[in-house]
């Protein structure tokens, strides 16, 4: 099947960083937008990043200057690098590919099932 597999997570204190790597099989990414969503608690889905076929990337107000969206369609897999860490950072994170190669319209269409990120002050 056509699948995303996130890993990467983990529990860090305030301040540290930590990298997600998001995996897909099934189908090539190098076709796609690709995403970075979380979901905090009681909190709604929140679009953080996007990286579109030419690697041009958008961010989140909330993780600009501190996260770096990047891709490597040879490996297939999309990645999240993220720094200076902060407690309202804590939410499961979750890749996605848009049905259109770039990022204007939300037609994500295939979704991981998230890796946990647990910011502690």
């Amino acid at each position: 099947g056509q699948q995303l597999m996130e890993t990467g997570g983990g529990s860090v204190q305030a301040g540290g960083a930590l990298r997600l790597s998001c995996s897909a099989s099934g189908y090539q990414i190098d076709g796609y937008c690709m995403g970075w969503y979380r979901r905090g608690q009681g909190v709604v889905k929140e679009t953080i990043a996007t990286i579109d076929i030419n690697g041009t990337t958008t961010y989140a107000d909330s993780v600009k200057g501190r996260f770096t969206i990047s891709r490597d369609n040879t490996a297939n897999a999309l990645y999240l690098q993220m720094t200076d860490l902060k407690p309202e950072d804590s939410a499961l994170y979750s890749c996605a590919a848009n049905s259109l190669p770039r990022c204007r319209e939300n037609r994500w269409w295939n979704w991981g099932q998230g890796t946990r990120v647990t910011v502690s002050a």
